[in-house]
Order: structure tokens, then sequence, then C-alpha cells
């Protein structure tokens, strides 16, 4: 059979090639999954060969849609020589998204597992699971069509630097050939024609580009294959504009403008992606300001909303920000001040001292993983859905390495009574500075029991791990008492002095009951099996901290006195 594909080459306007079809490959795209195998003419086509960013492009046999081109076979192919995922296979997208079930999922956060499909042109040996160029792998000769992940407005260092962790997410990013405008774009949108998903939008932008496959008056399918195979998403859909098509027997891509919003991707399946219009999409807005000596620095952009990528495209984008600015360099301290807004919840407060670390790490890269782990716990509960409403980060940068290590404690005494007064005495050791000598008055509790009294002097990182550290903290808390729990994490710019008693302490969720008698320490340890409970031997009676001391506070010292 023959017939006649369309993509576009540059500008708006889908161009035809020439399609013979070769035959069918059976139950290579997964069980019952069967593809069309066609070789394309046309001088254009034969040129380019087959592009990333073609993914997508409406096949016609006999004047009928017969699929989208999705595959491309081997690596240097001299022919442009192609796999059409069936329409047939596409339209299931349409009929899950009408499904009951499929709606109420569609609300909330989708923990599909991944599997990605996603990659940089030239790049998809680095993508999870696949070999190397030995050939010890079958993805290597029919593979997706890469649909090229671009990064606008961001560092190569940047990039490299969180490769690995978009690696894990399914995706192999590529620094930017092309930019998100928002220019209108009168042309509709048709078969063939180029449209974005946007996972990033604002002073930075991460978006995917490739060829809408079928549409009609509410939505429409492209691609071919997934981008991610997250399931149900809520993406921005731009259209595109390709500026030129770049021919290359390692590296073909479309050089893409992404502009106006059409609408929202609503679903990511194994066939392709679809998206409707007349929707927007929920994104995450985002405000990160830098304040140095030199004035204020603002960013404003949107992030998506998914579990798995959130955190990551955070991440990146920190990082970015900061690295990005002239006042960068690698003896910056960073103070920050943040929130993130999680509609229902109390707000999820940030304020921590970013140094460069002794293993080299940079403070960027430092705040940019504490970001992500705060909103890797926010999504990681099995009970709610969160709704972000916001996130602001305000940093202060220091031009200067601003850490201290606990150098020694001591006090004065080994014997105290319930109610007494004793002083601790403190020795800082700064980053190439004085040190920094501090007595810290303590208060013995009245209520403290005969015998030792353990004194733990330490920073704020070493408490929170301690009352983490039992294997049953592995259990998932609900949204309420995870931000709680956030929202009692310590500074970790503040000495703390802890008493640690010898008597049990149950902790259920963020609620700590210290002190236990053994009575009811027997009836707690029944629950453990139901309860997210941890069950440590000592309790922390009495917790003090000294004021901010402009350093971030490293070290642990362990003191011993006598109740009498």
């Amino acid at each position: 059979m023959r017939g006649v594909a369309y993509t576009v080459f540059e500008g708006v306007k889908p161009e035809a090639m020439e399609v013979e079809v070769l035959g069918v490959l059976r139950n290579v795209n997964g069980p019952k999954g069967d593809i069309i195998l066609v070789r394309l003419h046309g001088q254009k086509v034969e040129y380019t060969g087959v592009v990333a960013g073609m993914s997508g492009s409406p096949v016609y046999l006999d004047g009928k849609l017969a699929g989208a081109l999705a595959f491309r076979i081997g690596e240097f192919s001299k022919e442009p020589i192609a796999g059409v995922t069936p329409i047939a296979d596409m339209l299931e997208i349409s009929a899950l998204d009408r499904s009951p079930a499929e709606e109420t999922s569609a609300i909330k956060p989708s923990v599909n597992p991944v599997v990605g499909k996603t990659a940089a042109p030239g790049e998809a040996s680095l993508l999870p699971g696949s070999f190397d160029s030995a050939g010890k792998n079958f993805a290597n000769y029919l593979k997706p069509i890469e649909t090229p992940l671009v990064f606008n407005g961001f560092s190569e260092q940047a990039i490299q630097l969180f490769a690995g962790q978009f690696g894990s997410a399914g995706i192999v990013p590529v620094m930017g050939a092309g930019s998100v405008s928002g220019d209108k774009q009168p042309e509709p949108l048709e078969a063939g024609s180029a449209v974005s998903a946007v996972l990033v939008r604002g002073d930075m932008d991460i978006e995917a580009t490739c060829s809408v496959t079928y549409v009609d008056a509410q939505r429409l399918l492209a691609c071919g294959h997934p981008l991610l195979q997250f399931g149900s998403v809520d993406l921005p859909m731009n259209k595109a504009e390709v500026l030129a098509t770049l021919p290359s027997p390692l590296n073909a891509f479309k050089i893409v403008n992404t502009t106006e919003s059409a609408g929202t991707f609503v679903q990511d399946r194994h066939t392709g992606i679809m998206g409707v219009f007349h929707r927007q999409p929920e994104m995450i807005p985002v405000t990160l300001s830098i304040h140095s000596n030199t004035g204020v620095k603002q960013f404003h952009y949107e992030v998506l909303n998914n579990p798995k990528l959130t955190p990551v495209a955070l991440m990146v984008t920190v990082f970015n920000a900061l690295h990005g600015v002239n006042e960068f360099g690698e003896e910056i301290t960073y103070r920050l001040a943040g929130s993130i807004g999680v509609k229902g919840f109390p707000e999820v407060t940030m304020r921590n001292m970013f140094a460069p670390a002794e293993n080299g790490q940079p403070a960027a890269m430092q705040a940019a993983l504490s970001l992500g782990e705060r909103f890797g716990r926010i999504y990681d509960n099995p009970y709610n859905a969160p709704a972000i409403a916001g996130v602001k980060l305000d940093f202060d940068l220091v031009r200067e390495r601003r850490w201290a290590r606990l150098e020694s404690a001591r006090t004065d005494v080994t014997e105290a009574r319930p109610g007494d007064n004793i002083t601790l005495e403190t020795v800082l050791a700064p980053y190439r500075g004085e040190r920094i000598v501090q007595q810290i008055p303590v208060k013995i509790p009245t209520s403290a029991s005969k015998g030792t009294l353990r004194i733990l002097v330490s920073d704020g990182e070493t408490l929170d791990r301690i009352g983490h550290a039992s294997p049953a903290f592995g259990r998932k808390l609900d949204l309420a008492s995870t931000i709680a729990l956030l929202n009692k994490e310590h500074s970790n710019n503040r000495l703390y002095i802890s008493l640690l008693e010898a008597d049990p302490e149950a902790r259920v969720g963020d609620k700590v009951m210290p002190t236990l008698p053994i009575s009811i320490m027997n009836v707690m340890d029944g629950m453990r099996g139901n309860q997210e409970m941890v069950v440590s031997g000592e309790s922390n009676v009495d917790e003090t901290a000294t004021a901010p001391l402009d350093y971030v506070v490293s070290g642990v010292q362990l003191l011993t006195i006598t109740v009498k």
C-alpha cells in the first residue's frame, strides 16, 4: 500500500511525505502492540531522515487515518524507515479519559510507575534500562522517535548535575535549541502540526515537542508513544512553530519555538498523549528572590504538579537561578527564608543556611536538594493528594563561607539537683575564623529522675536524624502529620542542648510522648503494628537552643551529669 504523511519541516504548515508500507511487525510494542513499518519518500524527508520531533505525524492510507509515525529504525539509517502506531491503539486513550474511574484519578497526582521513553536527540542510549552501542538491546534497533525535552535558560552545569534525577524519571534532557515565546499563533492546530507539552514556563522553560496525529473540536492525540507514561497528567498544551529541521546522521531534530497556549494535556499513555482544548492546567507558581549587595533579582515561573517530576523540576530551577547570577561564586553562603503553600493545610516554612560543604558540594546544590527533599516528603503519602498553592523562596547571599564546627562542650559540674541551673561552655570553630566561646544556661527539669542525665549538644540535623532513626519511621504519614513534622524540624544555624533521660519515649506521627511508665509502654508496644509509631529507649525531656548564629553549625558532643 502507498499513502501520505504530514509533518512540519519549517513554519507552522504541515507538508506531505509519500509513504510506502513495507509490512506489519507483530507484538513489538508490547503484547498485541503491532507496528506498521513504512518507508518515507520525498525530497525533504530523504535529506533529513526521521528526526526528533516528527513523532505523531499522521499517516493516511487510502485516504483514511492509519496511525502516527512513532518509531525509527537503527542509529545511522541511510533511509527514512519508520514505525507507525495504529490509530486504533491511540483512540483507546480517548476512551480511557472518558471512563469514570479515570476521571476520579485525574484529580490526583499520578503515582504510576515510570516507563520513560523521552530522550534527547542522539542520547537515547542513556535511557534507563538501555544498553550501550554494542547492540545488545533490541531497543537500539526499533525505538520511539525522540521527543527532545528542551531546557531554555539553563546552564550546562545545571543540566549535568541533575541529569541523574531526570534519568530516574525516564528523561534525558537536552540544552535549548528553540524557545518559549507566548507569541500569538493564529493558525489552528491540525493533523501534522507541531505541539508542545510544557513542564516549566516563565523565566526558565522546559518543554517537549512532537506532532499532532488527530484533532477534533474537543481534543487531540499526538506523539504515538508516551512522553513519560504517567497516565493522567495536567500539562500545558501549546502551539509551536518549527524554525528549522536540522539533518544529521547522529542528531537530527526540529528547532522549535513554543508559542501560545492551546489547552491542557490530560493523558500520557503507552500509545500517545491526549490534550483537550478550552481548559487551563493547574501549575505551581514559584517566586524566587536573590538579595545581595547589588540589589534584588527575582525569578517568576511555574512548574508542573506531578509527584515524580515536580521535586526534580524545582531542584534544577533553584540551582540554575542561584548559579546563573553574576554574584555566584564558590565561597558563597545563602540564608533561606521560604514557604510552600498547601491548600487546606498550614504553610511549610523553611529557615536555613547553606554554605559550601567540606566535601566540595556547592551551597546552591545543597539549597536545591533541601527543597526537593521537602517536596518529595509532601508528595510521598498514601492518604492525601497535595494541592500545592505556590512556593516563595528568598535567598540572602553572603560573600563568604560561613560554617562552624562544634569543637568542644563542657560543664563545670558533675552533679545537680532537679530545678538547678547549670552552665554549658561550648567552643565553635568557624571556617578560617576565630573560635567562638559561648556560655549557655541550662535548667535541670524539676521532674528529672535521679540517676544519670545525658546532655546532648548538637546541630539541628543530628537531632532530626535521631528522631527519625527507627525503622518504623519508614511508614508513611498522612499529609497533616508530614507538614507538622516538617515545620518542627530544627534549623541548621543554631546549637541545640537536649536533656536525655533513660525512660522510653514514643512518637506517633508528629506527636511525642516522653518518659512513659512501663505499664503504659507495654500497651503502646502492642500498638506498633497499626500506628506510625517510633519508640526509643530514652526521652528528650527538655530542649533549648542558642539564638541564630549566622553560621551553618555542625558537630555533636555528649556530656553526662548525675541528678541527686
